[in-house]
């Protein structure tokens, strides 16, 4: 048995295969444009605390909190407010040390500033700041700046809110 084909089908078949092979053309001359419509978008770029960075600053926590001595938790967070890292050291004090740390942290980002002074701030002339939801206003957390960016935040809780706040510091003290 012998299969024909029509000129008719191979016709079509040539037309099909000549508009698939223009459409290719058309996609691959419109490539660089495109290309060149994205390389001319400028995005913007934000710095970024990088891992070694918030080591070095949990490292010289840490390290004074051995001084003290005060055992406890120390968080570091990035301009996001999540953990980069976070470590419980032996004998920590409380358990909602591990809560508090990083949530001192996120709120130190957050706001943009110490949570000792939005603790002062609670304190005195700002009682409805504690309204704020989501957010801890103790001592402990320190917003991360470098470069004029905020790029994270430390916060730490061992057993008293002033060596909170010292330990915390030593940490910053580390970039500076």
């Amino acid at each position: 048995m012998h299969l024909h084909r029509s000129g008719k089908s191979t016709r079509r078949t040539r037309h099909m295969s000549f508009v698939a092979s223009i459409a290719v053309a058309v996609m691959a001359a419109s490539l660089p444009l495109v290309a060149a419509q994205a390389a001319s978008i400028e995005l913007p770029t934000r710095a970024v605390l990088p891992f070694a960075l918030a080591q070095k600053i949990a490292d010289a926590a840490i390290q004074k909190a051995k001084a003290i001595p005060a055992a406890g938790v120390i968080a570091i967070v990035d301009d996001a407010g999540e953990v980069i890292l976070q470590i419980r050291m032996d004998n920590a004090f409380m358990r909602a040390s591990s809560g508090l740390a990083p949530e001192k942290a996120r709120s130190a980002v957050m706001f943009h500033r110490s949570t000792a002074t939005l603790e002062a701030a609670v304190a005195g002339p700002r009682p409805a700041l504690v309204t704020a939801p989501g957010f801890v206003m103790l001592k402990g957390g320190e917003p991360i700046v470098i470069n004029g960016h905020l790029v994270g935040g430390v916060g730490v809780s061992v057993d008293t809110p002033d060596h909170d706040e010292d330990i915390a510091q030593a940490g910053l003290a580390a970039i500076k």
